[in-house]
């Protein structure tokens, strides 16, 4: 009996390399991905370290002198003399690991959307994005850290014997503060660099780039308008049951503070994300450039 033949292959569906509509199929740009996010989170961490210190000294210092604890100055004067005298207790203390924390994960949160957009588009590494995504995943992340750093900042360093939960119109106050900044901080830099560099030139460009300079000077220039909010809140917190009116009533209580603690949350915005912003921006596009 001859041997059975050999049947032919059964056919197998091939995937089409075009779409339905005719379209190129997308390609992911996956090369390397896990040392990209290694990058992001290094450049995060760089910048989050080098900010947290200051940061720390000035929210405890604004807090304390809302409540009564303290003056600002002299807030700052013992932090400072903290940081120096006993850098281990200062770096190990947990307002400090509270700040590093919420400027490490918002950084972190920005640098991988970069890296899922330039995955997704196949785009090379090093690329930054502006838009609503951006300012959704930044915002959410900046909002559930900074709001809990700073119902336990308040708590520790509000007015003596008023350690309680952080009342709503607090946390809403705060909320509407940090939209404000993080609006001002990643996505209105962009947008802005090219009217910078227009009035700029290219020789004080040599010295400091458009993009730059819009980092440093909208998210501090925002703490005008959301300084009050940040005051109010502190408020609320630490005189329940006060009126808006009255010689020391609610209104004249966050005048009187507006314009000193402006100042101090300019400074605080500036390393914050100004100097942060532009340390993860340079050290990501460095370790990125790297990886190209």
């Amino acid at each position: 009996m001859p041997a059975a033949l050999p049947s032919p292959p059964l056919p197998t569906p091939s995937i089409s390399a075009k779409s339905a509509k005719g379209e190129s199929p997308r390609s992911w740009n996956t090369q390397k991905l896990g040392l990209r996010v290694g990058a992001d989170a290094l450049a995060a961490g760089a910048a989050g370290v080098l900010v947290a210190p200051i940061i720390t000294m000035i929210d405890k210092g604004i807090i304390e002198n809302a409540s009564g604890r303290n003056t600002l100055g002299e807030s700052l004067k013992k932090s400072a003399r903290e940081l120096l005298v006993r850098p281990h207790r200062f770096l190990g203390s947990k307002p400090f690991a509270l700040i590093f924390s919420l400027y490490f994960g918002t950084y972190f949160t920005a640098n991988t959307l970069d890296t899922v957009t330039s995955t997704l588009h196949s785009t090379p590494p090093s690329t930054t994005t502006a838009g609503t995504p951006k300012f959704l995943a930044t915002s959410s992340a900046n909002l559930a850290l900074c709001l809990y750093k700073d119902s336990r900042f308040t708590q520790l360093f509000g007015s003596p014997g008023s350690a309680r939960p952080v009342p709503l119109p607090t946390f809403a106050l705060f909320t509407l503060r940090d939209c404000l900044t993080i609006f001002a901080s990643f996505n209105l830099p962009p947008l802005l660099a090219p009217s910078f560099a227009s009035h700029m030139g290219e020789e004080a460009q040599k010295w400091m780039s458009a993009a730059s300079v819009a980092q440093f000077v909208t998210p501090a220039a925002v703490q005008v308008v959301s300084t009050p909010l940040h005051l109010l809140g502190l408020d609320l917190y630490n005189r329940a049951g006060v009126r808006w009116g009255g010689a020391d009533g609610r209104a004249r209580r966050v005048l009187r503070d507006w314009g000193m603690a402006s100042f101090a949350r300019m400074g605080r915005i500036v390393p914050a994300f100004g100097v942060g912003g532009v340390v993860n921006t340079k050290v990501r596009r460095g370790l990125m450039g790297r990886l190209e």
